[in-house]
């Protein structure tokens, strides 16, 4: 089973970042945040429109205690059906559509979609407040370039305001589609 753009590296455009964690300045050390990337409902819709064509493949979901499941099924080129099933809880914002987008990112994964966000370093970005800055946010994007052009990363990163002036203006960035 060919599934080269599901697996293809993901854009800046197809990741979210979200704070994870906050901790507070002490001992004369700067407030940070912990950020994690997801990537976006939309996106995972995309890439299974340019796999499979809109007409090839579906979603289900259903309401479970606390959460959803959500199976995705996909008809290959050859007429084989694969189907791939995952859940998760009810978020605590929008708890129904957070809830469902959730379970479809969980089951875009086993078809390799998002796969490679497991892998992304920890990333702090030195700030305070409980936003992601939008300094930070170009950071975020260099970093996903850098990922994506198969350079080795540290485990860990600390993003700084000052680190903005080391980026070179941002190269668009377009999707070929299907």
């Amino acid at each position: 089973m060919d599934i080269s753009k599901l697996t293809a590296p993901l854009l800046p455009a197809d990741i979210e970042w979200r704070v994870q964690t906050l901790i507070e300045s002490k001992d004369n050390k700067p407030a940070k945040m912990i950020v994690v990337p997801y990537i976006n409902n939309r996106s995972v819709m995309e890439r299974f429109d340019e796999q499979f064509g809109w007409a090839n493949w579906t979603n289900e979901i259903k309401e479970v205690e606390g959460g959803f499941l959500c199976t995705i099924t996909v008809k290959l080129a050859t007429g084989e059906v694969v189907s791939k099933t995952d859940g998760a809880s009810r978020t605590a914002i929008e708890p129904v559509k957070g809830g469902i987008s959730d379970a479809m990112k969980r089951a875009a994964v086993h078809f390799g979609l998002g796969r490679s966000l497991y892998n992304f370093p920890k990333v702090f970005i030195e700030v305070g407040g409980k936003y992601i800055p939008d300094w930070a946010t170009r950071l975020l994007d260099a970093l996903v370039d850098s990922i994506n052009s198969g350079k080795p990363q540290r485990d860990v990163i600390v993003l700084k305001e000052e680190h903005i002036s080391r980026l070179q203006p941002p190269k668009p960035q377009l999707r070929v589609a299907a």
